[in-house]
């Protein structure tokens, strides 16, 4: 009984943060913002900054990879109440059944969302299933990252980001990167593309 309150109430509170943080925050965008029917890309985010992404990508057709770990659970939960779907699986835990659900869903034409350092880690460090992913569905990387002038970090493994209200925020949009012949080389450009975007956001305010 008590895992069935828990299941129910955690994706609404945080549903509630996200909501309070999207319309107490002054939001920015820098980069091209996301418009229903554009041409399908992998929406890339580190795992820390998940919490406000929907804002950014509402109406999204797309599908996001998250864990079938109890959080992800809750997270997936979540971001259903925002219109967002999921994929559930990671590289412990039904990764091998979400790629393929990824997959498919690229070639009908949708969106990806992963967080390339998830679930584990380490932090802020792509991961090869990210390169996987590009080669196999054929989409674009898209690096994308938001910041906020006051925020508060957790003490988890991805010291999670958390926007403090009555603030600005932005996000940063970078342009599609794509995959490489070799691993190792879109390794580099991916992580490029993900520590660019980062950069300028958490500078956007000094």
């Amino acid at each position: 009984m008590k895992r069935k309150l828990l299941a129910w109430l955690v994706p609404r509170f945080i549903y509630c943060i996200h909501m309070f943080l999207r319309y107490t925050i002054r939001w920015d965008f820098i980069g091209e913002r996301y418009q229903v029917g554009c041409t399908p890309y992998i929406l890339s985010f580190w795992h820390a900054r998940i919490l406000m992404m929907p804002h950014a990508y509402h109406g999204w057709d797309g599908s996001m990879l998250i864990s079938e770990h109890k959080d992800g659970a809750y997270i997936a939960d979540a971001v259903e109440l925002m219109g967002l779907h999921s994929s559930r699986g990671s590289s412990s835990q039904g990764g091998a059944r979400a790629f393929l659900k990824m997959i498919r869903l690229a070639r009908d034409g949708h969106s990806l969302g992963i967080t390339p350092d998830g679930p584990k880690g380490p932090a802020e460090v792509v991961q090869l299933g990210t390169v996987q992913l590009a080669k196999k569905s054929g989409l674009p990387l898209r690096a994308v990252c938001y910041a906020s002038k006051r925020h508060w970090r957790a003490k988890s493994w991805d010291r999670f980001y958390v926007p403090l209200p009555f603030t600005r925020g932005v996000f940063v949009i970078g342009e599609p990167v794509y995959a490489l012949e070799h691993d190792d080389e879109t390794l580099k450009l991916f992580q490029k593309a993900m520590d660019e975007v980062q950069e300028k956001a958490d500078h956007y305010f000094n």
